[in-house]
Formats: C-alpha cells, structure tokens, sequence
C-alpha cells in the first residue's frame, strides 16, 4: 500500500503536469487531473471537488501571470463567467447523481471530443474564419455554451474550457494567443463558484485538493511562462494522445463493469 508521502509526491507531480498543460492550452488541468482521480478510486462527487480545488488554482496561478503579459480581456472573461456560474452550482448538485459508471462514460466522450478538437482545432479555426459572417444564433450558442460550460466544469472537475476556448475561438473570433489566458479568468471565477457549492455539500477531498493545487499552482507558472516558447503543433498532438489514451482507459472500466 501508498503511504501518504507517496501519493502526495504523486498528487503534486500531477499537478505540476495538468497545471502547465492546461495553462498552455486554456482549456484547464482538471481534463488530466480528473482521469487520475478516477483511477484511484474516489467516488464521482469527490473526483469532480477535489479536481476542482486544483483547477482554480490552476486558473489563479496563470491569471496572475496572464496579467502581467496583458494577454487577458476582462469584458469577455468576466462576462463569460457570469454566465457559467448558475452552471458550476448546477453541476456540483448533479453530481451527486450520476453513478461511477456512467461518470468514466460520460467523461470518456468528452475527453475523445476534446482529443479531436485539439488535433483539428487549426483546420477548424480556418474554416470558420472564411466565413466572417455572424448571426443572432452565434450569440444563442455564446449564452448556451458558456451555461453549459459551467455544468461541465462542477460535475466533471475539469473548470470547463474545453468549451470557453472553442466559443472565443469560433464565435468571437479571438486569437488563441488571447483566448487562452482569458479563459483562465473565466475558468478562476467559474470554478471558485463550483468548489464554493462543492464544499457546502461536504464532497472535496481537501488534503488531496491542496496536493494537487500546489502543484497546479506552479504547473501554472511554468505552462504560461513556456506559452511563447514551445511549438503549439507538438502540445496539441501530445494532448491529444494522452486525452485520447484515457478516454479508451475508461471507456474499458465502463465496459469491464457491465
């Protein structure tokens, strides 16, 4: 058996990781942080509200850095995150709902989905930017994404911008090199409401939470720092893999359990 020295040693080591993946990508270490919850065994509800307390932290580390570079805009991060918060609340109480099964399922497709948006996000930014007209239904699609978003982020633990950097990207047209820290304001502001409801249920782990935010705190700085450094295409196809590789890890648990 682990003693707590290992597993804490592990829980920073997966902090540092998912912090500066996420940091670098915008899209939240919680998409790494969740899987390895899962696989140690801790219910949905726990998964989702530990995850999250290092997901904030994650967002607050690379916030802070972001706004030293001036790579944030706060109308757009903040008014994505009034939006999402009634989603983060929503989803913490949900997950009380859902059964371990379903949650490796469910949380197995969203990270397939996600391993393919990254691998093709270039081709699909091209695309869209051809088209530069936009429509009322883009404006649904901003309220409804960023809802969603939040219901995304409490329920699964992984802050929920696997969604906020696509809607910047594809209907409000920003730049990747904005989209990502502006998401981490939003993620910060969005995930602090769902570790908040979290806590009142009584679901986070909290000495697993603060292993994983203190590494998710330097993960942070380190991912933000090296943002300008490393070539995009390499992340995405690590990500990619890595995503991809434990969605067929949990699709496997599902399946094995049935």
């Amino acid at each position: 058996m682990q003693s707590l020295l290992d597993i804490s040693i592990i829980l920073i080591m997966i902090g540092i990781g998912a912090g500066a993946v996420g940091s670098m990508t915008g899209v939240g270490g919680g998409l790494l942080m969740t899987p390895a919850l899962t696989f140690m065994g801790f219910t949905p509800a726990h998964v989702a509200s530990t995850s999250l307390i290092a997901v904030t932290s994650t967002s607050a580390s690379s916030t802070i850095e972001y706004s030293k570079q001036k790579r944030i805009d706060y109308a757009i991060g903040l008014k994505m995150a009034a939006l999402s918060i009634p989603g983060a609340i929503t989803g913490a109480l949900l997950s009380n709902e859902i059964s371990i099964e379903n949650f490796k399922a469910y949380f197995a497709i969203i990270l397939i989905v996600t391993g393919l948006y990254i691998t093709y996000k270039n081709s699909i930014i091209k695309e869209k930017s051809a088209k530069e007209s936009k429509s009322t239904s883009f404006d649904l699609l901003f309220y409804v994404g960023s809802f969603a978003a939040g219901i995304v982020s409490s329920l699964f633990g992984i802050g929920g911008g696997i969604i906020f950097v696509p809607l910047m990207i594809l209907v409000l047209r920003m730049a990747m090199l904005r989209a990502g820290p502006t998401s981490q304001l939003t993620l910060l502001i969005s995930s602090t409401a769902g570790v908040l409801t979290h806590s009142i249920l009584g679901h986070p782990d909290y000495v697993h939470g603060a292993y994983l935010a203190i590494g998710a705190f330097v993960g942070g700085q380190i991912g933000a720092r090296l943002s300008h450094r490393l070539e995009e295409s390499i992340l995405q196809k690590l990500l990619s893999i890595i995503l991809i590789g434990a969605a067929i890890k949990l699709l496997f648990d599902f399946m094995n359990k049935k």
